[in-house]
């Protein structure tokens, strides 16, 4: 559906009401929602709030919504019990203070709470089996031991969800508390702990690896101290600063989580599970508000290990779907993670108890100059015409044990979405020998290495090319046959292909023949007669190479492609399923396309795989650098034309000639010309 843009910001009503049906829900709210959770009879004694957020309007309230319209304010609950070992959900409605729903979920594990990860720490600390592994390492001092709560899997009929709540703790041991534990991994030693008993049920261990003999630091109080792999006898000289100013502000609004920059509409969301989340997000042509995506989230992080040795073979871990993104939320700060003039955004998680937990600047939200956006000199006059582009940068940063991962929307002038995602932090490490050399994996300092992994991230794209109705095709680049109609040999165009069932829509890249992917209006033209689309251009993405059976595989098939395809459904939302914890599999995207749904003129959505295939290099330890994978959705045939036609030339803002000589002017006249440095 097309709205103009004066109708179409949902901001506002009187009083404290949010004014919007998608506002996440206020720390007033969450405490509103967990009261009236609890006085209800159904809610049994000793209940833990493992998630509280929206509970999300149907789509077709938010759509039809206008401002100072009423809705009905909903939170929604997931619920664990430890003494009846029961998972529950609840839905409440905030305006009638009533319970709308409740319900017993059989058969599943819902993700590790905060409490129950820090608890999970000291429980096995107390556990002599698992201190006596510790002396047989040489450890006694007990406090310097990292414990690491990895979820545990499902590594047989004894991990079957309806029965214990599970976790697998890997140790390592810091010389003193600032060190980086990491860099003395104790090889072999796995933990099971019981998370509704809080005991410790398995201390197994296979065999005496000692740990690594060098410490990995990269504190700069402790990076050039004797011995540290890599060694620096001293710290660099610091460069000359760099100063991002806008001296008139930022070109962004913010009314409540709505977000008016440039040509972009846009609302920013948070939940616990899933973390930031983009909404209505659509763009303003011609005074014509023209909606592009409805819903845009992570779904789901899996990160599989390629070591079959018994502390690694386990490691496949779903870390939004075991975990939550949300609540691992970093607090951000400026000039360090974000710079420039910043809007950030709080984001509100939740205790044990339902009690709100606020992280400050959970999302930073800022522009930033994007280079060159178009650019002609005309050689017969000389006069060179150019436009810079901006770009509007949505982020969050998460930090799950030992990684860390940026995640950044990326919204452009000229109508691209781009999604990146950054990894860094630490590696996952091992020990072995001093000298011997891995086979699965890359020795990163005596006697440790990393092994081989990789990194899955899905992306739900609940799209809206011109309205709810949309189509979607397969774009590949070919050769034309030889013969009369290619005499030259030169001749190729491209074969689109309409993917017209959930079956069909299951695809893999094909980087050869330039294979992209159309969402495309089916109920809109052009002035050109096509039907306006948005392109899905792929990025990175290796097939993953464990073996059918696997754990892994029977888990993490939604890893197998790196595009799905779905008609909308509300409670399909993960890509691997709900319930993610201990669950065998298959589930989410397996499941959810079986019945190999039509596609045609559907209300699409799209579940787009990245994907990081990390063989680990020295360069990684003992922090990594900086890696990017991620994808872009660009405008085709959604304009009539470039876009950016209508910006104003931004004046002369390159610098003038300095004491040194150097000429840092523009010959391009009133516009800066300097070639998009």
């Amino acid at each position: 559906m097309t709205m103009t843009a004066s109708t179409a910001r949902g901001q506002g009503t009187a009083g404290s009401r949010p004014g919007h049906p998608l506002e996440p829900l206020t720390p007033e709210e969450l405490s509103a929602a967990a009261a009236l959770l609890r006085g209800q009879e159904q809610f049994p004694e000793g209940t833990r709030f493992v998630y509280l957020e929206l509970a999300e309007p149907p789509k077709d309230v938010v759509l039809c919504w206008t401002p100072g319209a009423s809705w009905d304010r909903q939170a929604r609950a997931v619920l664990r019990n430890p003494r009846e070992r029961a998972t529950y959900e609840a839905v409440v409605s905030l305006d009638t203070g009533s319970l709308l729903s409740w319900r017993h979920v059989e058969g599943v594990q819902p993700p590790m709470t905060a409490e129950e990860f820090m608890a999970c720490e000291d429980v096995v600390r107390a556990d002599e089996r698992w201190q006596a592994a510790m002396r047989a390492r040489g450890v006694e001092d007990f406090s310097l031991v990292m414990l690491d709560p990895w979820a545990s899997g499902y590594t047989g009929p004894d991990d079957d969800p309806s029965g214990r709540r599970l976790a697998r703790p890997l140790t390592f041991v810091r010389s003193k508390p600032e060190d980086n534990g990491y860099a003395r991994p104790a090889e072999g030693l796995i933990v099971t702990v019981d998370l509704d008993t809080m005991t410790v049920l398995d201390v197994a261990d296979h065999g005496v690896v000692p740990l690594p003999p060098q410490p990995g630091n990269y504190l700069p109080e402790l990076l050039t101290e004797p011995g540290n792999v890599p060694a620096f006898p001293e710290l660099r000289a610091p460069m000359k600063p760099i100063s991002i100013t806008q001296p008139d502000g930022p070109s962004f609004t913010v009314v409540g989580h709505a977000v008016e920059w440039g040509p972009w509409r846009l609302r920013i969301g948070f939940t616990p599970r899933e973390g930031l989340v983009l909404h209505d997000v659509g763009y303003v042509d011609k005074g014509v508000l023209r909606p592009v995506l409805y819903r845009a989230s992570l779904s789901e992080m899996f990160v599989p290990y390629g070591d079959p040795r018994p502390t690694h073979w386990n490691k496949n871990v779903f870390d939004e779907g075991e975990y939550g993104l949300g609540w691992l939320a970093n607090p951000l700060e400026l000039g360090c993670d974000c710079l420039g003039e910043i809007r950030y955004f709080d984001g509100y998680v939740n205790d044990q108890d339902g009690e709100p937990v606020t992280i400050g600047n959970a999302v930073c939200m800022h522009e930033e100059d994007a280079s060159i956006g178009w650019k002609h000199t005309d050689f017969r006059t000389g006069r060179a015409e150019v436009r810079r582009n901006r770009r509007l940068v949505v982020s969050m940063i998460a930090t799950v044990g030992n990684y860390d991962y940026g995640f950044y929307w990326n919204l452009y002038l000229d109508g691209t979405i781009e999604f990146e995602i950054k990894l860094t932090g630490i590696l996952s490490t091992g020990a072995l020998p001093v000298g011997e050399d891995p086979v699965w994996g890359t020795t990163v300092a005596p006697g440790l290495m990393a092994p081989n992994h990789e990194h899955y991230f899905s992306v739900r794209l609940d799209m809206q090319v011109d309205g709810q109705r949309n189509n979607l095709y397969e774009v590949d680049s070919v050769s034309d046959p030889a013969g009369p109609d290619n005499p030259h040999g030169n001749a190729w165009r491209t074969r689109k292909r309409h993917l017209t069932s959930e079956l069909e829509a299951q695809r893999l890249p094909d980087s050869l023949s330039g294979r992209s992917w159309l969402v495309s209006s089916a109920d809109t033209e052009t002035a050109l007669g096509a039907r306006p689309s948005y392109k899905i251009e792929p990025g990175p993405y290796t097939a993953p190479l464990w073996r059918e059976g696997s754990e892994q595989a029977e888990r993490g098939g939604f890893a197998t492609r790196q595009l799905w395809a779905t008609p909308y459904d509300p409670t399909q939302r993960f890509a691997a399923g709900e319930y993610v914890a201990q669950n065998p599999g298959p589930d989410g995207l397996v499941a959810y396309t079986a019945g190999d749904r039509s596609l045609v003129d559907a209300d699409l959505v799209l579940w787009y795989t990245a994907g990081a295939h990390h063989v680990v290099r020295p360069e990684d330890w003992p922090v990594m650098p900086v890696s990017r994978v991620g994808f872009h959705m660009r405008p085709f045939g959604f304009f009539d034309g470039n876009p950016m036609l209508d910006l104003p030339a931004e004046g002369r803002h390159c610098a003038p000639t300095v004491a040194d000589g150097t000429d840092r002017g523009c010959a391009c006249g009133d516009a800066c010309g300097c070639g998009g440095h």
